[in-house]
C-alpha cells in the first residue's frame, strides 16, 4: 500500500505542469487599484503569489475564452508538423523524450495542446509505448503517425523517425498551403463578382428600369435581357437562394455520407483546366512523399502502399494505389503494377523501376516527391499570373456586362427617345 502511495506521489510529481490563464483586481501597498492577468497551475497558487507581491486580492477568476480565442486555439495541422520537429530537434540534442514531452507541454501557447502533452507524457510516464499514447488522439495523429513512432521504438532510433516525420508534414503542409493559395484567391474574387452582380439586378437596374419606362421606346434586345432576369431575381429572389442553400446542403450531406459522391467529385475535379493538373501533380508528391517515408522508416511495403492511399487525397489515386497493393501482394513488381492502372506518368514508373533494381526505391521515391512538389510550386505561381487577367475578364462579363446593358439606351438616346 506505501509502495503504491510512493509510485502515485512519484508520478504526480513528475506530471507536467498545466497553466491556466487567471484575470484578476486588487489593490497594491500604495493603495492603488491594480489588475491584469496571470497564469498558473491553480486558483490558490496564483492568489498566493500575488499576495507574495504585496496585492490584497479583490476578485480573481479563470479567463473566459472568446469565441474566437477559442477557434485560434484549436489543434491544427501546422501545430502537429512544429511539435513534431521540436520533438525531433530535442531528441537528436540529447533530451528524453518524457522531459521533451513535459517541456512542451509545460510552455505551449495552446491550453488544448498543453492537456494534449500532458496526456501523452503521463501515460508513457507508466510504462505506455510512445505510439500506444499518441493513438488516443487519432485526430492529430493518424495511423502512419503512430506506425513510424512504433517502428522507431523497435529499432531505438526515435529521433531518426521524428525527424522523417518532421520532413513529412512540413513538405504536406507546405503542399497543402500551396493549393490552398492557388484555390483561395480566385473563389474569392468569382465570390464577391457575384454578390456585386446580385446587388445591381436587384437595387440599381430596377431605377434605370423606370427610366426607360418613361422614354416609351423599345430598347436593345441586351438590356431586355438584363432587365428580365432583374425582373426575376426581384420576384423569386428568395426561390434563387433557398434552391442554391438546398442544393449546396444536399451536396455537402451527400459527399459526406456517399462515397460514390466523392469519388465522381474527385474524378470531376481532375479534369479541370489548370487546377486538375495542380492536383494530380499533388497527389503523385503526397503518395511518393508518404511511400519514401514509411519505406526508409521500415515499415512494409503493403503497408505503406496503404498509407500512401489513405494520403492521396484524391479517389482515383487512392482506388489505382490500393489496386497497384493487391498486384504487389500477389508478387508483381511494383513498377509494373503501377503500369496496369494507366494513372502514373511513365517518367514516375521508369524512376521507380530504377529505384527497385538498385534497391534504393526510398531514395527514388523522395527524388519523384521532390519533383512534382517543385511542379507544383511552378504551377501555382504560373496560375497566380495568369489568374489576374482571367479574373478581370469574369468581372468585365458579369459586372462590365449589366452597365453596358443600362447605358446601351442612354447612348441611343436621340433613337429611343419619342
Amino acid at each position: 500500500m506505501a509502495v503504491a502511495q510512493q509510485s502515485s506521489a512519484a508520478a504526480t510529481a513528475n506530471k507536467p505542469k498545466v497553466y491556466h490563464a487567471f484575470v484578476w483586481r486588487g489593490v497594491n501597498r500604495r493603495g492603488q487599484k491594480v489588475s491584469g492577468e496571470m497564469k498558473g497551475e491553480t486558483l490558490a497558487q496564483v492568489k498566493a503569489d500575488l499576495i507574495r507581491q504585496g496585492v490584497v486580492v479583490q476578485k480573481i477568476s479563470k479567463h473566459q475564452e472568446s469565441i474566437v480565442t477559442r477557434y485560434t486555439q484549436t489543434i491544427k495541422a501546422m501545430d502537429i508538423a512544429v511539435l513534431t520537429r521540436q520533438i525531433a530537434t530535442m531528441l537528436t540534442a540529447g533530451v528524453p523524450l518524457v522531459q521533451t514531452l513535459r517541456l512542451l507541454a509545460s510552455s505551449h501557447e495552446k491550453r488544448p495542446m498543453r492537456e494534449m502533452l500532458s496526456t501523452i507524457c503521463a501515460d508513457i510516464e507508466t510504462g505506455t509505448p510512445p505510439s500506444k499514447a499518441l493513438r488516443q488522439f487519432p485526430r492529430y495523429f493518424d495511423d502512419l503517425y503512430c506506425d513510424l513512432v512504433a517502428s522507431g521504438e523497435q529499432s531505438g532510433a526515435l529521433d531518426a523517425i521524428f525527424d522523417r516525420i518532421a520532413i513529412y508534414r512540413e513538405k504536406a503542409e507546405a503542399l497543402k498551403s500551396k493549393i490552398k493559395k492557388a484555390m483561395f484567391y480566385p473563389a474569392t474574387v468569382i465570390f464577391v463578382a457575384l454578390v456585386v452582380s446580385a446587388i445591381l439586378l436587384i437595387f440599381v437596374i430596377p431605377e434605370f428600369d423606370k427610366i426607360f419606362k418613361s422614354f416609351g421606346a423599345e430598347l436593345p434586345a441586351f438590356t431586355r435581357m438584363v432587365i428580365t432576369l432583374s425582373n426575376i431575381l426581384q420576384s423569386y429572389w428568395y426561390y434563387v437562394f433557398g434552391g442554391l442553400v438546398a442544393l449546396i446542403f444536399v451536396y455537402v450531406h451527400s459527399y459526406r455520407r456517399m462515397e460514390s459522391v466523392r469519388d465522381a467529385t474527385d474524378k470531376f475535379i481532375l479534369k479541370l483546366p489548370i487546377v486538375g493538373i495542380i492536383l494530380q501533380k499533388a497527389a503523385l508528391a503526397r503518395y511518393a512523399r508518404t511511400l519514401s517515408t514509411t519505406f526508409a522508416a521500415g515499415l512494409p511495403l503493403i503497408d505503406g502502399l496503404i498509407a500512401a492511399a489513405g494520403s492521396s487525397g484524391n479517389a482515383v489515386y487512392r482506388h489505382a494505389i490500393m489496386s497497384v497493393r493487391n498486384e504487389v501482394m500477389s508478387g508483381m513488381q511494383m513498377n509494373v503494377a503501377m503500369r496496369t492502372t494507366n494513372v502514373f506518368p511513365e517518367m514516375v514508373i521508369q524512376m521507380i523501376m530504377i529505384g527497385e533494381e538498385s534497391g534504393s526505391l526510398d531514395d527514388m521515391l523522395s527524388k519523384v516527391a521532390g519533383i512534382y512538389e517543385q511542379q507544383v510550386d511552378d504551377a501555382v505561381d504560373a496560375l497566380s499570373s495568369l489568374i489576374e487577367p482571367l479574373l478581370m475578364v469574369v468581372l468585365g462579363v458579369l459586372v462590365g456586362g449589366m452597365v453596358i446593358a443600362m447605358y446601351l439606351p442612354i447612348f441611343k438616346l436621340g433613337s429611343v427617345i419619342k
